[in-house]
């Protein structure tokens, strides 16, 4: 049984990096030591390109096994699994306390952080915003006089990265004495309910920006202004000053407190095919380089384990 370890130290010997060519619309997975032939991945959207690009295509080269993946706001992917109205080998979350509240005792016990992110702003550069932004002018001065509409985040209720965004206005705010600007960006930004289309608008150039993960720009070759440490949520040195702020979401009332983003994956207690989902883990864990190569940040502090880690999952 493994247990939570010591984040200080890279665990580079037990990883191997994988190199991948070309990028199918499929995922793939399933286990060298499963008889079947595809595993199912409920996931944070953030992760769509990540594992439809990336893991997929790569561990289906490795095993011949197809991963059939969905792509919800993390939120939404908990909800459904709490409501049983989907059924995955494997549950994957942009933030791995909001898993651990929500799914640790009746669904899992365990789960394994894998990867980092850092928040921000995607924008078309061939917009007016855009090119303001790139002028030099503050992106806050520059979204408290957009148009409503003109910028998206994702859906609080639904997703962390839209209770981020909310947050990071909260902390923006005090970095910059910027008196009421949490209420007023939440009253013309657009609440995107579909994480993986947040995107379209901003390629589109219907909208000028949206505040999203630096995997989301890298997957679409977008221009991406990566907000300071105080509000990025990708320092893990800055926690308390993250955890000053929270969303309370309004169906579950759930309470989530800024956190480092922290990406983790578990296998549910039900899972149809528990051999193949921890395959699914243990390739996460075993390709960084994958999944640095798809926007991601493995750093010193992942892979982490936590909980009641099965022995086939080694980290």
């Amino acid at each position: 049984m493994n247990t939570a370890g010591d984040r200080s130290g890279p665990r580079v010997s037990r990883r191997s990096v994988l190199a991948t060519t070309g990028s199918l619309a499929g995922l793939g997975i399933a286990g060298c030591l499963s008889d079947t032939s595809s595993v199912r991945v409920l996931s944070a959207g953030s992760l769509a390109h990540t594992f439809e690009d990336h893991v997929g295509p790569a561990f289906r080269e490795e095993t011949g096994t197809e991963v059939h993946g969905e792509y919800y706001g993390a939120n939404a992917v908990m909800r459904m699994v709490e409501d049983r109205t989907k059924h995955p080998d494997v549950v994957v979350s942009a933030d791995a306390t909001l898993l651990r509240d929500r799914l640790y005792g009746e669904f899992t016990d365990w789960d394994v952080e894998f990867a980092t992110n850092s928040l921000g702003l995607g924008y078309n550069e061939d917009t007016e915003f855009g090119e303001q932004l790139e002028d030099g002018e503050p992106w806050y001065e520059l979204a408290r006089e957009t148009d409503d509409g003109d910028l998206a985040i994702g859906d609080p209720n639904l997703d962390p990265l839209g209770y981020r965004a909310v947050q990071a206005f909260s902390l923006a705010a005090e970095e910059y004495g910027l008196e009421g600007f949490r209420e007023a960006m939440l009253e013309r930004v657009y609440e995107e309910p579909e994480e993986p289309q947040i995107m379209a608008g901003v390629e589109s150039g219907s909208r000028a920006g949206a505040i999203i993960y630096r995997n989301m720009a890298v997957d679409h070759d977008m221009p991406f202004l990566e907000f300071p440490a105080e509000y990025n949520f990708a320092e893990p040195e800055l926690a308390d000053r993250y955890a000053t702020v929270e969303f309370t979401t309004d169906e579950e009332g759930y309470t989530a407190e800024g956190r480092p983003i922290l990406y983790n994956a578990t296998v549910t207690d039900d899972a149809d095919d528990p051999d193949a989902g921890h395959e699914v883990v243990q390739f996460l864990v075993n390709n960084p380089g994958l999944l640095e190569e798809a926007g991601l940040t493995v750093g010193s502090s992942v892979p982490t384990p936590n909980g009641a880690v099965p022995e086939a999952v080694d980290v």
